[in-house]
């Protein structure tokens, strides 16, 4: 029997459209990463070159003075960069540490424990999405100033423990669980807090994974919470150190470029890290709900 084949399956005509496509996704791809590009050759740069060549990427030297200065090898000003890293990924990591695990604790609660008013508690839980952050800086500074706790790194983390869109995702991803394996697990003498912690947990880790990375990368680029909480420098961010390389009469682009490259490389590692589940994470539940 002679083969049948599909009416324009792959027709020039498609063949040319994809083509196209790809080309077009490129070019967009190439738009998109071009800043990045610039950011990584004025980084390369002598501080007279930066915006003498232009939108030049890469220079035709090898400079990396930059970066020397930058972590304090070379000689001049200490710009305290490898204390801001610490300080940063310290904030960054407990954060997204609190983050998830209170995340994880509300959205099991409001999935699989029903008592009465919990969907209206929810909704209400929700609606503090609606409500800017910058509206919370003048009452959140008052509390932490009646408890001390401004000019402290909890004034940055303790306000993790309400994730809004955390709790949104963790939710949505343990009403994708099974029923049934928790009803068994009761069967069989588990408590809830065991069940949760043997059983629901290991499912959803993709998702856990997922808002880890999510909320690391949000604490590790916030500026404004540590420009308000924050003004001892030994206590500053990487985001708050960036200035350093601002003066009144000029900016240092080459050093501020050099530091900008180093403050990425934590963030490509978190989501290097865990890729193999933040796809599948942010995906969970976008079905069910």
């Amino acid at each position: 029997m002679a083969k049948v084949r599909a009416v324009g399956s792959n027709t020039p005509q498609k063949r040319r459209f994809r083509l196209l496509m790809v080309l077009l996704i490129g070019a967009l791809c190439l738009i998109m990463l071009s800043p990045f590009i610039w950011m990584v050759g004025a980084s390369l740069k002598r501080e007279a070159d930066v915006m003498k060549q232009g939108i030049g990427w890469f220079p035709g030297y090898w400079y990396p003075e930059n970066y020397l200065r930058v972590l304090g090898f070379s000689g001049g000003k200490n710009y305290h960069f490898m204390r801001g890293y610490w300080n940063s990924i310290k904030v960054s990591t407990l954060s997204a540490g609190v983050a998830a695990a209170s995340s994880c604790l509300a959205g099991y609660a409001f999935a699989k424990l029903k008592f009465k008013g919990s969907h209206a508690l929810f909704i209400l839980y929700l609606s503090q999405m609606m409500i800017p952050s910058q509206l919370t800086l003048i009452p959140r500074f008052v509390i932490f100033s009646e408890i001390a706790l401004v000019n402290t790194h909890w004034a940055l983390i303790l306000p993790k423990i309400i994730a809004v869109n955390a709790t949104f995702m963790m939710r949505q991803a343990f009403l994708g669980t099974s029923e049934e394996l928790r009803e068994a697990a009761k069967i069989d003498g588990a408590g809830e807090f065991r069940i949760f912690l043997r059983i629901m947990v290991p499912i959803i880790k993709p998702t856990l994974a997922a808002v880890f990375t999510t909320q690391f990368i949000s604490a590790w680029n916030s500026y404004l919470d540590p420009l308000i909480f924050i003004n001892r420098e030994k206590l500053y961010t990487l985001p708050l150190l960036l200035d350093n390389f601002v003066t009144m009469e000029s900016t240092q682009y080459g050093l501020m470029m050099a530091a900008c490259c180093l403050a990425t490389i934590p963030v490509f590692a978190v989501f290097l890290f865990g890729q193999r589940f933040f796809m599948k994470g942010l995906t969970v539940g976008a079905v069910k709900g």
